[in-house]
């Protein structure tokens, strides 16, 4: 009995084993407690200091930041909830140091998908490590989107589930569509778990056109209710993100704008999501969906120079260049030629073999899972393509729900990360384990050749059809003061268009040797000269190798630096950093008005100060609109900058890259009583305004506002001063002799922010487009905001009992999925001896 359990237990052992292997081979920088400088998270860190101070200070995070763009909810940037759940991902992970964990999770997660599908452990461990260490994931982790690579790496876990239930596994089915539910929205990126839940239901669409024909009303309603459960419980654990996130969302970019900014000029714009250019930005070239299977096709990425060996090198040289200014020229030149906003990070590299199995999968493998896997696969190519197909997705962005929150349609080829190693490994299994493999695969052998001949086919009258021109041509030739008409330039495009074709052209032969290694493989397998196992080996060892050395481009070992050198390189106080902490003033902000600004490296501002820029994704939307209009193109209004409270402005010299540092004496403080109140009609008037007031004088106000805004009564002895600054509450002394109108230099954000005076709840206005305006009446007040978001505790609460519930399920689930397990092998055991 002991031996036959550990003769079950052995191979997920070993595949553990090799899981950690490759990963810890890879990534084994990180165990010397080297890092990656990656800029995402370093602008996430930037953004999150404050919120990390805070809690050392109060033992809890805020749920306001005040560091980035002069306020915003800290919900995107470091919130907690209550659970009684572990961090799984830890403990799935080993506890194992970043980037390791992430690809071992991945693996973990896919091998449980293969197990689900009943498949060969070895061929679950050949599809593990090529989901994980397919190339788009060292490129996503070198950049920093930590989110979306757990969020990927869940996706085989939550599908493991869901088939469980499908396949009537039901306990099984639970326990896992729960767990990865819980997992999959607690990696916090909405835009993956939105292409996840796309392939979900195109696998629950085919499994019940199946059911239907069958008439299994029973077994839908059982998948059904288990699926819902599951679903709900994960989905509960989340309540405080997801419910802060939905409430937040609706005022960030993502929901939609009022107006539309062009330079000077305003106009009224109503919109539900993000506009269509910025949404379609990252839409990837359709050669380029290639790279799946040739990974440097289109030159690997935009980082990647031309060779010594180059075309145009000899082109140069023939026309009298001497030979080390054409090198140099090579040198600075980019041999990527695809897209600039899709591909340029990397290729989409899922592995030549797993690609060429997963063909084969499509072929011969005939149930409902193989058409919902085709389909998606198809649409999600499709999805990716974006402005370069518009037809579709400017049907799909006006009419899919939620999908106008997103944008960089080339991120829905993490569909097809999925899908194709799932096809492959269903493809190796049917290859070589299926009843008389050798014999069915004898008959199949002509439709596998013709199949993968196709391929190979359609390869070839690409490499001969394309002209091999690119976008990035005007840039290259125009920043050696060339164009396409000089004769120089004729002779670089030439060059270049040679370049790409050999290019284009080895990856090509690459991808053969690679099919008829698969197809000798097969063959020798026929012809019982080699035996399924070490089929399985071979190609696992080649396509591990392959991916790694792919990968290596992206994220080798020059990738990485010491903790002490990221920090002594990003967070160390500058003299002008130190200048402005001696300033003992309880609230104020700082603007960097280098070139940097409102960009991905403007967060050394918000680690230390209460900054008008930071780095986020999601800024509110009225905000942007006043970053486009006031604050972009280096034409900073002063005014913006006076009532945002900006007491000091650091600018960069452009000769010499130095800092320097500005105290702007004119700024209107944290808040100010004006004499007068001027009622616009809309957004349109309100922020055109604020460029032509004196706002110091006169709050601008909407109409809609009316009934909450009273006149003020001038008064020079009348006041308002801040006597309490925190994150989540401000408090203010307000001493009128008769009724005033108080300016705060708060972003305006209704949903949680509540005003009170004397402790009674009172109504506020947006002012000046951006801040926050109070009527105040006469006599002495003390006036306090209060950030007191209901979406947060109410989702705390369902979190905390969503909690409960998803241990119990998963527990349970599991429990009694051993328990059927345990009676079916008794009952098998029974029946072997009768």
């Amino acid at each position: 009995m002991k031996n036959d359990v550990l003769k079950k237990i052995l191979p997920h052992l070993a595949a553990i084993v090799a899981f950690l292997l490759v990963s810890i081979f890879f990534c084994r920088p990180a165990l010397d407690g080297n890092t990656l400088e990656q800029h995402d998270i370093l602008g996430w860190k930037g953004m999150a200091q404050n919120a990390f101070d805070y809690k050392d200070s109060t033992g809890h995070f805020p749920l306001w930041n005040t560091n980035a763009f002069s306020g915003m909810p800290n919900y995107l940037i470091a919130l907690e909830g209550k659970s009684i759940l572990p961090d799984l991902s830890a403990v799935i992970g080993l506890g194992l140091p970043a980037p390791i964990n992430y690809f071992f999770i991945a693996c973990i997660c896919f091998y449980i998908l293969c197990l689900a599908l009943r498949l060969h452990p070895v061929i679950g461990i050949l599809g593990a490590l090529a989901y994980a260490f397919a190339t788009y994931n060292p490129i996503i982790i070198s950049a920093g989107h930590v989110t979306k690579m757990f969020a990927i790496a869940y996706m085989p876990l939550l599908l493991a589930g869901l088939l469980l239930t499908y396949e009537k596994k039901y306990w099984l089915g639970l326990a896992l569509t729960t767990l990865g539910t819980y997992l999959q929205l607690a990696a916090n990126h909405p835009q993956i778990s939105y292409y996840f839940f796309i392939v979900a239901g195109f696998v629950t669409l085919a499994y019940l056109i199946t059911w239907i024909q069958k008439k299994e009303w029973k077994h839908i309603g059982l998948a059904a209710g288990i699926t819902a459960i599951a679903v709900l419980a994960g989905v509960s654990t989340n309540a405080v993100s997801l419910l802060t996130t939905s409430d937040y969302s609706k005022a960030t970019m993502r929901g939609g704008k009022k107006i539309d900014i062009v330079g000077n000029s305003v106009t009224t714009a109503k919109t539900t999501g993000l506009d269509t250019s910025y949404a379609f930005s990252y839409s990837l070239g359709k050669a380029e969906a290639l790279t799946v299977l040739m990974p440097n096709s289109f030159g690997g990425n935009a980082q990647q120079t031309l060779g010594e060996k180059s075309a145009v090198i000899e082109k140069l040289t023939s026309k009298g260049v001497p030979e080390n200014q054409a090198q140099q020229f090579a040198a600075s030149t980019p041999r990527f030629w695809g897209n600039l906003d899709s591909t340029a990070g990397g290729p989409l590299y899922a592995g030549a073999i797993i690609c060429i199995l997963a063909l084969i999968g499509f072929v011969l493998y005939k149930k409902p899972l193989r058409w919902a896997l085709l389909a998606v696969s198809v649409l999600a190519i499709l999805m990716s393509w974006g402005k370069h197909f518009p037809g579709l997705n400017l049907f799909l962005f006006n009419n899919l729900p939620l999908y106008n929150k997103f944008r960089a349609p080339s991120i829905t080829m993490v569909i097809v990360q999925l899908t194709i190693p799932i096809a492959a490994v269903i493809g190796l299994q049917l290859l070589l384990f299926r009843e008389k493999s050798q014999e069915l695969l004898k008959a199949d052998y002509k439709k596998i050749l013709y199949s993968v001949g196709g391929l190979i086919a359609f390869l070839v009258l690409a490499y001969l059809l394309m002209d091999y021109g690119s976008s990035i041509d005007t840039m290259i030739l125009e920043r050696s003061g060339m164009s396409a008409q000089d004769e120089m330039g004729r002779l670089i495009l030439s060059g270049l268009k040679e370049d790409r074709k050999a290019m284009f052209g080895a990856q090509l032969l690459r991808t053969i040797g690679f099919a008829v290694l698969i197809l000798g493989l097969l063959y020798l397998y026929i012809k019982n000269i080699i035996k399924p196992l070490p089929i399985i080996i071979i190609l696992l060892v080649v396509n591990t190798i392959d991916l790694l050395v792919v990968d290596n481009d992206y994220l080798g070992s020059n990738k990485y630096v010491s903790k002490d050198e990221i920090e002594s390189a990003n967070f160390t106080k500058t003299p002008i950093d130190q200048q402005i902490l001696s300033d003992k003033t309880p609230h104020f902000r700082v603007y960097n008005a280098g070139p940097e600004r409102f960009s991905a490296s403007d967060f050394h501002v918000s680690a230390f100060h209460q900054s008008i820029g930071g780095y986020h994704p999601a800024k509110l939307r009225i905000y942007q609109d006043i970053i486009e209009r006031y604050l972009s193109g280096g034409s900073d209004d002063k005014q913006i900058l006076n009532m945002l409270n900006t007491k000091y402005i650091i600018y960069q010299n452009p000769q010499n890259g130095q800092q320097s540092l500005v105290t702007n004496n004119e700024a209107y403080g944290p808040c100010w009583l004006v004499k007068n109140v001027r009622l616009v009609s809309d957004d349109v008037q309100e922020i055109q305004s604020i460029g032509s007031t004196n706002l110091r004088d006169t709050a601008i106000v909407q109409q809609a506002f009316a009934s909450a805004v009273a006149q003020p009564q001038s008064d020079s002895l009348s006041s308002i001063t801040l006597s309490k600054f925190d994150n989540d509450e401000m408090v203010y002394t307000a001493n009128c002799n008769g009724p005033q109108f108080a300016v705060f230099s708060e972003i305006y954000y209704p949903s949680g922010w509540n005003a009170y005076i004397d402790n009674k709840k009172v109504e506020y206005v947006k002012t000046d487009y951006v801040l926050r305006g109070l009527s105040i009446p006469s006599g002495k007040h003390t006036i306090r905001f209060a950030f007191e978001p209901a979406s947060y505790k109410t989702g705390t609460t369902i979190a905390f009992i969503g909690s409960i519930i998803v241990a119990l399920l998963v527990l349970g689930g599991l429990f009694m999925g051993w328990r059927e397990s345990r009676a079916s092998n008794k009952q098998n055991q029974l029946s072997n001896k009768a």
